[in-house]
């Protein structure tokens, strides 16, 4: 139910004191939210990844910090949060086009990957007393470590499978699917040593694809360089510089073009922004790792790789290909889609609404569908641009990142996750004075006051 509730003097802002009042409730009260939930989902990474399960964790504890939250009551949303509540509605009633129960399930599964990313983005915009800013950033930078720590063993052992327990557990009837199965064995690589292309293995690990790999690395070096901005006068900015150039490796071997094309993307995004700032200490750390990156890409073979990769391979073709029949065919379903991918028309190509999340989402909900969901990461882009300190700027990038990587990664769930905390920082340290909130016993609404004013330390 949604209702409109009146202002009320309970929840002005005391004047001075920096406390205000929700429901005649005081703000400063209410019950912190445990970081607990947040950094076992990044920070605990390499487990659910060994166990099987891997992002489908994320769900689980979601579904932990969805609990939290309305255990506390008053959860407060940002201004526009609206648009993407109307892509996971429309996102609802696209079942509607699913016609067999393997596409059904498939639907079930991004569904809740979908709330589980939901929950993550109330969660951090919620928590600004025990999730800061500069706390979140941590727990990514680990992550980000985490990513390049499982590049390197893509690197260093190409052809090794893991059988996990998630496969003991499972029936055979769920085993046996293709998604499923390559969650049971987890490899480092994404290789097939017999197929008719001769590539090279190219790291994947800790997710499926390469394609995830070079997403979420994208998405993370971001903030992670701008944590090493907020850490710069302790002994961990160090190690994170030496960290830095030493990802290139992994990075570079993955001769994943869509990551090249995103940090290009970010570091023009910045570069322009500190020259229109006339910020040179900026320009000048940006220059340094421009070197460094030209240094590591004389020093290992990535050239030559890129070269063999775009020769025998047909990717970009297919691609263009692959893109111009899911609209054809969107045009045929344009309000809710056909709920799920299906088989390409075309034999050797994979299926129509794949192969880039906003592809994806145009065929599975239909043309008012993909206008929600872009338009949110649009929204939250815009709404972020006034960010002025390291990891504001950072998040910023990240959200202009994936409007552009969605063209053509499927960026669920790393990408699209990292994406909304983004956004979720952003926005609740740019908050106006009224605020949104959703009560499970008073529905969504402004309540037209001011809330308690969060201090700068905690943004």
């Amino acid at each position: 139910m949604v209702a409109a509730l009146p202002s009320s003097r309970g929840a002005i802002r005391r004047a001075g004191t920096g406390q205000g009042r929700l429901f005649g409730r005081d703000a400063a009260t209410l019950p912190g939210l445990p970081r607990w939930p947040f950094t076992a989902m990044f920070a605990l990474f390499p487990l659910w990844w060994l166990l099987g399960p891997g992002e489908v964790m994320w769900i689980v504890l979601a579904a932990i910090m969805l609990l939290y939250l309305l255990r506390r009551g008053h959860i407060e949303v940002p201004r526009g949060f609206g648009i993407w509540l109307l892509f996971l509605l429309w996102m609802v009633f696209s079942v509607i086009g699913i016609d067999t129960g393997g596409r059904l399930v498939g639907f079930l599964y991004r569904a809740l990957l979908y709330l589980a990313v939901t929950v993550i983005f109330l969660y951090v915009f919620n928590a600004r007393t025990t999730l800061s800013a500069r706390y979140v950033a941590g727990v990514l930078t680990v992550f980000w470590l985490i990513v390049v720590a499982g590049g390197y063993l893509g690197v260093f052992f190409p052809v090794l499978a893991i059988h996990t327990p998630f496969g003991l557990v499972l029936p055979e009837s769920i085993s046996s699917n293709e998604l499923v199965q390559e969650m049971v064995v987890r490899r480092t690589t994404q290789y097939n040593p017999d197929g008719w292309l001769k590539l090279d293995p190219r790291p994947s690990a800790p997710f499926l694809y390469t394609n995830g790999w070079g997403n979420a690395y994208s998405m993370l070096l971001p903030i992670v360089i701008g944590y090493m901005v907020e850490v710069r006068r302790e002994r961990r900015f160090w190690w994170l510089l030496i960290a830095i150039p030493v990802s290139f490796v992994p990075a570079f071997l993955t001769l994943n073009r869509g990551m090249f094309i995103g940090l290009g993307l970010a570091l023009v995004y910045v570069a322009a922004r500190a020259v229109i700032r006339g910020n040179l200490r900026v320009i000048l750390a940006l220059g340094a790792l421009l070197l460094v990156v030209a240094g590591a890409f004389a020093t290992l073979p990535i050239a030559d790789r890129l070269t063999d990769r775009v020769s025998t391979s047909s990717t970009t073709e297919d691609r263009a290909g692959l893109y111009e029949e899911t609209f054809t065919r969107t045009l045929d379903a344009p309000l809710f889609g056909y709920g799920a991918p299906r088989p390409s028309e075309k034999a050797g190509v994979p299926s129509a609404g794949t192969q880039g999340q906003i592809w994806m989402v145009m065929f599975s909900q239909g043309f008012p569908g993909v206008l929600f969901f872009v338009g949110w990461f649009v929204w939250a882009f815009f709404r972020s641009l006034p960010a002025r300190d390291p990891i504001g700027l950072a998040c910023n990038t990240v959200l202009l990142v994936i409007i552009v990587e969605s063209s053509y990664y499927g960026i669920m769930t790393a990408g699209i996750a990292v994406a909304m905390i983004a956004a979720a920082l952003t926005m609740r340290s740019g908050q106006r004075p009224e605020e949104q909130y959703l009560s499970p016993a008073q529905g969504v609404g402004y309540t037209g006051a001011k809330v308690a004013a969060v201090p700068r330390s905690q943004h």
